[in-house]
């Protein structure tokens, strides 16, 4: 399950709500084997013409979590040094990215991961061709392959239903 919440004493409230509790209760626990949880603070633009602007541009792409834990001896400088560089890169790829996120967890109940990264893709294939560049490789490579103890990445396509967002 993924959402985004615009301050972080939202998502405290929904952890607290007795629905949630109850709907994970009964028809998401009994399916799943194990939970990650992952919480994050992030900035977006907050000028409303570039957001009103990519308005159209978030019903449709695809989504792209990249869960990373970074070794202890490089959290600091060194992973925000490979998380820099990749938010860099990401400025230079505009024709392909929506909006792109990253920050740590802040959630004591689950240490798993220690960064995230969220990508919104303005396409399929423009994840395929980001994912697939020489630029994107050569960050991962020299960057974070150095520091990185474990990772997870999920993509999804992002299609609306009907008219309105959900």
């Amino acid at each position: 399950m993924f959402m985004r919440f615009q301050k972080k004493e939202d998502l405290e409230k929904f952890y607290e709500n007795p629905f949630y509790l109850g709907v994970l209760k009964d028809h998401v626990t009994p399916y799943c084997h194990e939970f990650a949880y992952f919480d994050y603070e992030s900035q977006v633009e907050d000028d409303i013409l570039p957001i009103f602007r990519k308005g159209e541009e978030f019903n449709f792409g695809v989504e792209y979590i990249l869960l990373i834990a970074f070794k202890e001896s490089s959290l600091g400088e060194v992973a925000d040094d490979a998380l820099t560089s990749l938010v860099q890169l990401l400025m230079e790829f505009p024709s392909l990215i929506v909006q792109a996120t990253k920050g740590s967890n802040f959630n004591p109940g689950s240490k798993d991961y220690t960064h995230a990264v969220v990508i919104r893709f303005r396409s399929s294939d423009a994840f395929d061709i980001f994912m697939g560049s020489s630029e994107y490789k050569d960050i991962w490579r020299s960057k974070f392959n150095p520091i990185t103890e474990k990772k997870l990445s999920i993509s999804f396509s992002i299609d609306p239903i009907g008219n309105e967002l959900m």
